[in-house]
């Protein structure tokens, strides 16, 4: 009987999963391995968040391939290592696996190109199965222009290039007997996890998309930033850890069409975007895509005010402690966050980068880094010096103020767009709600950013 393995990483499914399909056509028999990575978390990038929602879309691939006759393995250590020992024991033929795009996961592949060098056992690595379309599938046209540095070209060229077809989850997975294998994690043994986590794994993410598209997916244009209308898809975690596959999605929303379904599409193009620029530049993930050469303003407790949902700035505020209770937020909010942090505080990115790993559950390093460097002028954004006004923001996506009263439970008895704006209440009112002052000037929420940049 000839054998090959799957290795598992950020594809946790069994719809539109290539490598799988491979490994199926390829063998009599097939090892769905997963490695707890020791390596990640050696990195710091085992937070308890992600670690939570691992364990739930293990526990659900568990239970999908047991439906259909198989079953996932589950190692821990050194991936390398344990595929090698995973190969030997099977006498396995070929190693599949999904591309990445980050300096890890290119490591990662050489490391296995290595230990199995010698075995017999040949490694496939498959393209487009955590993108839309691969990072390298487009470039621009010119000599020594490896990846594109503008998003709205780039989109141009996406699009043109269309989505691969998806395929259907296999019927039968077949595994060898005696496969030595861990027990599957479980998310009630993981301390420190956001209480408003939500759920993941494939079923979820399925049920999740099925939902939203019939219901929020034609509005998503008219209302995907409005803050209090919560009309995001929220999938954000199911793409990250593979639950869904991003191709799939854009079929799905394009075979529905309309404005909604292109404002979708945009934002995975926007995430395919990124993972091409951190595969051309992996020092972006730490470094600044364009240097800027002057130096970061650094105070530690406005930074721990922005951390902990206490700057005065009720939107930020809200969007800090929603971050907190659920290990997510929207990508308005992000941007907001991101921007008070960076351009009205005139703080390090890589700080603010760095608290969201530890809590965001879609902590993607492509999307994520290269956010944070969006807004803080040092990335790819056209107009670096933009400043994202907190009272304008919330004008245009919370006009109400319910967002705020929602997430800021000390103002939930100020009634209306007042909310936005505490400061000028009457005093006894104003200390009744015990919210702190801001820790800027509302006035003027851009001077630093000026200042340091020679604007002004």
């Amino acid at each position: 009987m000839s054998v090959s393995v799957v290795l598992f990483t950020g594809d946790l499914r069994l719809h539109d999963h290539p490598p799988l399909r491979a490994a199926l056509a390829g063998a009599d028999e097939v090892v769905p391995l997963f490695v707890m990575d020791s390596g990640i978390r050696a990195a710091g990038f085992g937070t308890p968040n992600r670690l939570a929602f691992l364990a739930d879309c293990l526990a659900d691939l568990d239970g999908r391939l047991r439906e259909r006759g198989g079953r996932l393995v589950v190692r821990g250590g050194a991936v390398a290592r344990e595929v090698r020992r995973v190969v030997e024991e099977t006498g396995a033929g070929c190693v599949h696996l999904s591309a990445g795009s980050s300096r890890y996961a290119r490591r990662r592949e050489e490391d296995l190109r290595r230990v199995l060098a010698g075995t017999g056992c040949a490694l496939e690595v498959h393209d487009a199965v955590t993108t839309v379309l691969a990072p390298g599938a487009v470039t621009p046209t010119g000599r020594g222009r490896d990846h594109f540095a503008v998003f709205t070209p780039y989109l141009r060229r996406w699009t043109a290039a269309g989505a691969r077809a998806p395929l259907a989850a296999p019927r039968s997975v077949p595994v060898p007997a005696g496969v030595r294998g861990e027990e599957v994690p479980s998310r009630a043994r993981v301390e420190g996890v956001s209480p408003g986590l939500a759920a993941g794994g494939e079923s979820e993410a399925r049920r999740r998309l099925s939902r939203w598209s019939a219901r929020r997916l034609d509005s998503y244009a008219e209302l995907g930033d409005d803050l209090a209308a919560d009309a995001t898809s929220r999938l954000s975690p199911h793409l990250h850890f593979g639950c869904l596959s991003p191709a799939e999605v854009v079929h799905r929303a394009r075979r529905r069409g309309g404005a909604g379904a292109d404002a979708f599409v945009r934002q995975l193009a926007w995430r395919d975007f990124h993972h091409q620029v951190l595969a051309a530049r992996p020092d972006a993930a730490v470094r600044d895509y364009r240097p800027h050469g002057d130096r970061w303003h650094d105070d530690e407790r406005e930074v721990a005010a922005w951390r902990e949902g206490r700057t005065g700035f009720p939107l930020v505020d809200a969007a800090m402690r929603q971050l907190r209770h659920e290990g997510w937020m929207p990508g308005r909010g992000r941007l907001l966050a991101g921007s008070f942090l960076a351009k009205t505080l005139y703080a390090d990115w890589r700080v603010g980068a760095a608290h969201f790993l530890d809590l965001l559950v879609d902590g993607d390093i492509a999307a994520n880094q290269l956010n944070w460097q969006w807004v803080a002028g040092t990335g790819n954004d056209t107009r670096p010096g933009r400043v994202l006004n907190p009272l304008s923001q919330a004008r245009r996506f919370d006009p109400r103020g319910d967002y705020v009263r929602r997430w800021v439970p000390e103002l939930a008895g100020v009634e209306g767009a007042a909310v936005h704006t505490p400061w000028t209440l009457p005093a006894p009112e104003r200390a009744r709600t015990g919210y702190p002052p801001p820790i800027v000037d509302p006035a003027d929420t851009a001077s630093r950013f000026r200042r340091a940049r020679g604007l002004s």
